[in-house]
């Protein structure tokens, strides 16, 4: 980025908002219809249209309004100001103010302030490799899409968290309002501390259509608008710009919530903390796609939803959508906004701030250059002592994991830069270990019984997925670090903005000034496996499917086994930038395979041998027995006990799989293997049982490209789930111990005949014990001992 290219306005000439929104406005409608003659320097012809018109003109001019209505914010009171725009879709609007204040120069000396920077952002917009039609990582200021809407409100509360200084506008259009995340997101003002936090100002934009229906909220009165946010508890100011009525009544109202911002966090920075503290929000009455022609054949436009999109879609073919379209350009007088030289003239440039109190130049908008590495704790203290050898030591995996984050939360205090966000399940997932060293955040007072609440606590839990993940994604954006703690089978409700930030990260890398930031990682506890008591609805490991249908540069999936490979697993992730990873971890009292040094080789490898479960004694194997999780893994290794003990002349080799992209050639995902070393580990025509903790389809997908995948016959979840006992629920699945001895057997390459029928046998004998297992179960109620009590013998 070179040094910010400001020019400063003419001393005789005072900041003119009025003529600063005219030019936006003309900036924004010409990145939309034009390609060369930007400026109307000639009359309009149809060879200067692009030939594809894309944009949405509607929202442009709201959000220019609150753009310049946001600069006399920063102007008079020095406001530290960050942007999040919810109506993504508006993007003409903050280019053409990115454009005006010179932000989108600094970055690219191409798109200066002049004509020619002029046409060659015209150009790039909605161009192959140019800006697309909605925000992205390549727009500067820029840290939300606003594509899929609902998210923007809690995105910009994760922004202010931790950020005393910091004003995080939020628009809010009027069709995203009427989201459910957005719904909840309102209640967020119930967690931010007036102390240690900055301040969300929410502007919602009422113009008062979708796409071709009106908005919910546009077709409230004044009155239950007010009722509404009150009731959410808010303190509303509701904004009629729908007139055009003279001076700029939005700045106003934007000054006047920055004093009542101010004066409720100095009284709460004071040691008077406000009980129940009002922040305030605007409410804006626009009209849609304001300053669109009025009428078009006949039909009303401006005001309208034909106003959404692009108002004249005829243009190229029709002479009279032409020249409704230049009338509407030269109805902004771009001959008074801009000189000979196509520079915004000195009154358009006294609007914007100076230099870094730029809108568009906002640092904590590419958060990866204020992020400092996490002051990560060694996870050596809270490892687990293996024992006498593997399985005869027991531990919780996430309730170890729950000590080294109890003391990751004090060693990160001073930067206040860690924080934790889950839908209430922190203590079901067996991490409640952690507030001990940082309590709940909540502000509002509790008047009913309540444990660990704290108005500056930095675990953050809220019975909507989406909110906590809104939360953490502008946290992380902003430059800070985080983990989201949920319950696995619900992971799902948020898989749409997994893809959505997969997606951001991806576009991110691609883009040279922006800087890395910490990667968003799900810890996905209670798994499926273990959720027989709550039935059906609760066994679901479809996120991980999601996840690896995400670009692989940016994702990653993790199935730790055992408490020390989960406890190296977070150690790694935390340290990590620009990725979304999914980690499972059982919550149950389970046994402990590795020490820490094997847990650490073992992650470093990704996917390894365990000889010491194996029979293959180091030489080729006849079969492979492989699994991915920490239930597949114990059954797994009960069915390579059942194999040691009755046939241990079959060549087994145990193999067990912690990083599972690992899987994937390597030049379809950065963690495949080397073919070499698949070879050495799977063989080439080996045939390979593979008991994975989701979708079979998962490892299929990871497999393609590898040598003979059609060996690889995969067991996991299949759609058979009730309310049961555990053994039953894997029984219906096909992933017992006993189906994946018998399924060993089934496939050894076995030439001598006496041998195959006595594999064939035993086989048979596994199932029959399975069904006399699953018979007692049913009589009573409970997994039997067989089954509960196993250890590992080896």
């Amino acid at each position: 980025m070179n040094e910010p290219a400001r020019e400063p306005a003419h001393p005789s000439r005072r900041p003119d908002p009025a003529a600063y929104r005219r030019a936006a406005d003309y900036v924004a409608a010409a990145l939309v219809f034009l390609r060369d003659n930007v400026l109307l320097r000639d009359p309009l012809r149809p060879e200067h249209l692009k030939p594809r018109l894309l944009g949405h003109w509607g929202t442009c001019p709201g959000i220019t309004r609150v753009y310049a209505a946001l600069n006399t914010l920063v102007r008079e009171r020095g406001a530290d100001v960050l942007l999040v725009t919810g109506p993504g879709h508006g993007a003409p609007a903050l280019h053409a103010n990115l454009w005006l204040e010179g932000t989108h120069e600094d970055y690219d000396p191409a798109l200066a302030r002049t004509a020619g920077g002029l046409r060659e952002l015209a150009r790039r917009y909605c161009a192959p490799d140019g800006f697309p039609s909605h925000l992205s990582p390549a727009v500067p200021g820029t840290l939300h899409e606003g594509g899929e809407l609902g998210y923007a409100l809690a995105t910009a509360f994760g922004a202010a968290l931790d950020a005393p200084d910091r004003i995080v506008a939020c628009i809010v259009g009027d069709g995203e309002a009427e989201t459910g995340p957005t719904a909840a997101a309102w209640h967020s003002t119930k967690y931010l501390d007036p102390v240690s936090g900055g301040a969300v100002l929410p502007v919602l934009h009422l113009n008062g259509f979708k796409i071709s229906s009106p908005t919910v909220f546009a077709t409230m009165s004044d009155d239950e608008l007010t009722a509404l946010f009150r009731g959410y508890g808010w303190d509303p100011r509701i904004v009629d710009v729908t007139g055009d009525p003279p001076g700029d009544p939005l700045a106003k109202a934007l000054l006047d919530a920055h004093t009542a911002i101010r004066s409720l966090q100095l009284r709460a920075r004071s040691g008077d903390k406000p009980v129940r503290p009002a922040w305030p929000v605007i409410v804006l009455r626009s009209l849609k796609g304001q300053g669109a022609p009025a009428e078009v054949g006949g039909l009303a436009v401006e005001g309208t939803f034909r106003a959404h999109q692009v108002p004249l879609p005829d243009v190229h073919d029709d002479p009279e959508q032409l020249r409704a379209l230049e009338a509407w350009l030269r109805g902004y007088r771009p001959q008074e906004l801009f000189d000979a030289a196509g520079r915004p003239v000195p009154e358009v440039l006294a609007v914007v701030p100076d230099g870094a109190a730029r809108i568009g130049a906002q640092p904590a908008a590419n958060g990866g250059v204020l992020r400092r590495p996490l002051a990560l704790p060694p996870i050596g203290p809270h490892a687990v002592d293996a024992g006498k050898g593997p399985g005869t030591a027991t531990a919780s995996p996430t309730r170890v994991l729950g000590g080294w984050l109890a003391e990751l939360m004090p060693a990160t205090a001073g930067d206040s830069d860690f924080r934790i966000v889950s839908p209430d399940e922190l203590a079901s997932n067996k991490l409640d270990t952690v507030l001990a060293s940082s309590g709940r955040a909540y502000v509002w007072p509790v008047e009913e019984y309540s444990e660990d609440l704290s108005r500056d606590g930095r675990v953050m839990e809220m019975l909507s997925e989406h909110t906590c993940q809104g939360w953490l994604q502008g946290y992380l954006l902003t430059g800070r670090h985080g983990l989201f703690p949920t319950y696995e089978a619900f992971a799902a409700v948020v898989d749409s903005m997994a893809n959505q930030h997969a997606k951001w990260l991806k576009a991110a890398r691609e883009v040279p000034w922006r800087a890395p930031v910490s990667s968003l990682t799900y810890l996905l506890s209670s798994e499926g496996w273990r959720q027989e008591h709550n039935g059906y609805s609760h066994q679901g490991p479809g996120f991980l499917s999601n996840l690896l249908n995400r670009n692989s540069a940016v994702t990653g999936v993790y199935l730790p086994p055992d408490a020390n490979t989960l406890l190296v697993t977070m150690e790694r992730l935390l340290d990590e930038t620009d990725k979304v990873n999914a980690v499972v971890a059982g919550k149950h009292e389970a046994a402990q395979w590795l020490d820490l040094d094997a847990a650490r080789a073992h992650c470093r490898a990704g996917a390894a041998a365990w000889p010491w479960a194996g029979t293959d004694g180091g030489r080729p194997p006849e079969a492979v027995l492989a699994c991915a999780g920490g239930i597949p893994t114990v059954e797994s290794l009960a069915a390579a006990d059942l194999l040691r003990r009755d046939a241990p002349e079959a060549r087994i080799r145990f193999v067990n799989v912690v990083d599972l992209c690992a899987l994937a050639p390597p030049n379809r995902h950065p963690h495949g293997m080397a073919d070499d070393r698949f070879r050495a580990l799977f063989g080439e025509e080996t045939p390979v049982v593979f008991d994975f903790h989701g979708y079979p389809s998962a490892v299929h997908q990871l497999l393609h490209g590898r040598p003979r995948p059609d060996r690889f016959h995969v067991r996991g979840y299949v759609e058979e789930g009730t309310t049961t006992t555990p053994y039953d629920l894997l029984v219906r699945n096909g992933t017992s111990r006993h189906d994946l001895a018998a399924a060993v057997l089934r496939h050894l390459p076995v030439d001598d005949p006496a041998r195959r029928d006595r594999y064939r046998d035993l086989a048979a004998g596994y199932l029959r014990e399975r069904d006399a297992l699953c018979a007692e179960l049913r009589r009573t109620g409970v997994d039997p001992a067989a089954v509960t009590e196993w250890t590992w013998s080896g």
